[in-house]
């Protein structure tokens, strides 16, 4: 059995849904981020860096139990033990799906994450930073677009380099952009959330989900962006 250690964020999808394309059973550990629960410390002996998702494999292929941190390196770990699905096995097909993995860690997740920040949560309007968040959102789309009209999928096939950048793009408006003003992101976008895995791995926790529209404030802010996410204060 599988534990994922999960809160409904872009981050948290990309495990969820994985485990849902490869047909995995799992138990889902709720972790919520707004409370504080990524600074227990039952959580921070399996993701040291406080952030979710996180994984415990019981089923390990050594008879220990495996645990993880780091979203793309659970899914590497996944795909490897599913016996290379959605992920190849040779060489290129592998790092042409770790490039666009990395792509995603390295550059939408963060720079996105910014954008979300800066546009819709930080508590003082800094129009520099709104500025070059959202700029640097619409050159990663230009990316991602030009790609996609290169090829069906990121990697050429389907894989988890598409399943770790979809669940970024949703919240695009956030980011100040637009889906339809990138025709071959568009066409992606909508093959992608039609899988039918998708779309059960985006109903996780969903129950959880605040759909008031308000930002958080007060512990909540503090806790997800302001001192005690830095020094970890339970």
């Amino acid at each position: 059995m599988i534990d994922l250690y999960f809160w409904a964020t872009p981050n948290g999808y990309k495990v969820s849904i994985l485990l849902e394309e490869l047909g995995l059973p799992y138990t889902v550990v709720p972790v919520h981020i707004g409370k504080g629960d990524q600074f227990k410390p039952e959580f921070l002996k399996i993701s040291p860096n406080n952030k979710i998702p996180a994984l415990v494999d019981h089923d390990a292929a050594d008879g220990q139990p495996l645990a993880l941190f780091e979203s793309g390196a659970i899914m590497m770990y996944l795909a490897e033990k599913c016996g290379w699905r959605f992920m190849p096995q040779d060489v290129r097909g592998r790092y042409d799906v770790i490039q666009w993995l990395m792509f995603q860690m390295g550059g939408v997740g963060p720079m996105l994450g910014q954008a979300h920040h800066f546009r819709r949560y930080a508590k003082e309007r800094i129009p520099y930073a709104i500025e070059r968040y959202t700029g640097e959102a619409a050159r990663l789309y230009r990316v991602l677009d030009t790609r996609l009209g290169q090829s069906e999928y990121l990697a050429g096939d389907y894989s988890i380099a598409d399943m770790a950048v979809y669940p970024w793009l949703r919240p695009h408006k956030w980011q100040g952009q637009s889906i339809a003003d990138w025709p071959n992101l568009q066409r992606w976008y909508g093959a992608v959330r039609a899988r039918p895995a998708v779309q059960r791995g985006l109903t996780v926790l969903s129950e959880k989900i605040d759909r008031s529209g308000e930002k958080p404030s007060g512990d909540a802010w503090d806790t997800l962006f302001g001192d005690r996410q830095f020094t970890g204060k339970q």
